[in-house]
């Protein structure tokens, strides 16, 4: 009797305990975990790569749902994930960082755009004394790297008039003659730049110097705005252009949980073709070198994911992978030839595509009919659905790809502009004849 009186609690605690674990093990397996990306302006690259990175990654996390926040750029995302507000953030690699901050990758590369009125007689940077000058809105990385680039310049605040503003005002600015000059850091090919350079009386200006910058500025990278980048037709610019750039960087709070780190960087690299679909730019991400400083200490989630591949095996079997390494030494050379050729394939394969498209651009120049153009536009994205599968299956570099994406979106543009033009021609009412002379 006294035994059947302690089982039966057992018995019932066992029960309450299986319960809970069952209980919590399902949780586990349903829980969603929501996250906030601080990105920047809604019309900004920043933000287009926030959406379609929470896209992806809902596509094969579903467990994983990421909120994308329109910020002011670099300075309030990082402050914002400092006060736990967001648990990711893209930065400038300019920005400085905070202890809660944890790097997970490199994104696109971040070009120092500087745009002057044609009448404004600016020819480089130092001409921006007294001048009328848009920056970006204080605390965005646009803002925070021209006054590093204007101390290079000794060029100090009462050197000029310096007036923060959003891009879309700093555009209608310029438009109208309310500034001389407005600067920008952002990913080439930016459509709403495009149309500002095309519609006003404006140029881009060259910024040289670069070696001497990286030693007082050692995250600037050197490199050009290539020519017709902006428009192929005229081109803009009409030369390849010398500038700086920063690298977009893809952060997250120290105290995030690896597990979903480790995921989000997964996704970067195993689904970049999806990302690439929804953001061309995408196609410049890649693996961190061995040792390479992203500015940040590295996440252990993501630092995971970068050594999952690592061999550990090597040392285990030293002397016959040695044996297989003398083989293949007596192989290098035809291997070398090999790659030549796969390398001069993918080269090949870019160059005909790219052929395509300057096809069409002269079509789309010569068009008179919407229904051809439509036509012309259901080609161009044949081919980028045909690149996307050729950078899937490395018929064509990542290198290669870059360089392609800068012609389809001037065609794109340009047909977009052709449309418009034949759209307001058929607009407008025939001329009647003037009788009154009979």
């Amino acid at each position: 009797m006294v035994r059947a009186r302690f089982v039966f609690p057992v018995v019932l605690l066992s029960i309450v305990a299986a319960t809970g674990l069952a209980v919590q093990w399902w949780r586990e397996q349903h829980q969603v975990y929501r996250l906030v990306i601080a990105t920047g302006g809604a019309q900004g690259e920043y933000y287009a790569f926030g959406q379609a990175l929470a896209t992806v990654v809902a596509q094969h996390h579903p467990d994983i749902a990421i909120n994308v926040l329109e910020t002011e750029g670099s300075q309030q995302n990082i402050e914002l994930l400092q006060q736990g507000q967001a648990q990711l953030a893209i930065i400038q690699s300019d920005t400085p960082p905070q202890p809660s901050a944890r790097a997970l990758a490199f994104l696109f590369p971040e070009v120092f755009h500087l745009i002057a009125r044609s009448d404004a007689n600016i020819r480089s940077f130092g001409d921006l004394r007294g001048k009328r000058v848009a920056l970006m809105p204080e605390g965005s990385g646009s803002y925070k790297l021209f006054w590093a680039l204007s101390q290079h310049y000794y060029l100090t605040a009462a050197d000029f008039t310096a007036l923060p503003m959003s891009p879309d005002a700093a555009y209608a600015a310029l438009r109208q003659g309310e500034v001389d000059a407005l600067s920008r850091v952002m990913a080439l090919g930016n459509p709403a730049l495009a149309e500002l350079l095309r519609t006003s009386q404006s140029q881009l200006v060259p910024i040289d110097q670069v070696e001497a910058l990286r030693l007082s500025l050692p995250y600037l990278e050197a490199t050009q705005i290539p020519k017709g980048t902006y428009d192929g037709a005229v081109p803009i610019p009409a030369e390849d252009l010398p500038v700086v750039s920063v690298r977009a960087v893809l952060i997250s709070h120290a105290e995030l949980d690896p597990k979903l780190t480790r995921a989000i960087t997964q996704t970067l690299f195993e689904f970049r073709n999806e990302l690439v679909v929804l953001h061309p730019r995408t196609a410049t991400i890649r693996l961190p070198e061995a040792g390479e400083n992203l500015g940040l200490p590295l996440h252990p989630g993501a630092k995971a994911y970068y050594e999952q591949d690592r061999p550990v095996f090597w040392v285990e079997y030293a002397e016959p992978i040695g044996l297989l390494f003398s083989v293949g030494v007596l192989a290098a050379s035809g291997l070398w030839q090999l790659r030549l050729w796969l390398d001069g394939r993918q080269k090949n394969r870019a160059d005909r595509y790219n052929l395509e498209i300057v096809a069409l651009m002269e079509q789309i120049q010569t068009a008179n009919d919407l229904t051809e153009l439509e036509t012309i536009r259901y080609q161009l994205f044949e081919i980028l659905r045909q690149v996307v599968v050729d950078l899937d299956k490395d018929r064509i570099s990542p290198e290669s790809f870059q360089s392609f994406t800068f012609p389809w979106e001037t065609a794109i543009t340009t047909l977009r502009h052709r449309e418009m033009l034949l759209m307001n021609a058929r607009s407008q009412p025939p001329v009647s004849p003037d009788l009154s002379s009979n």
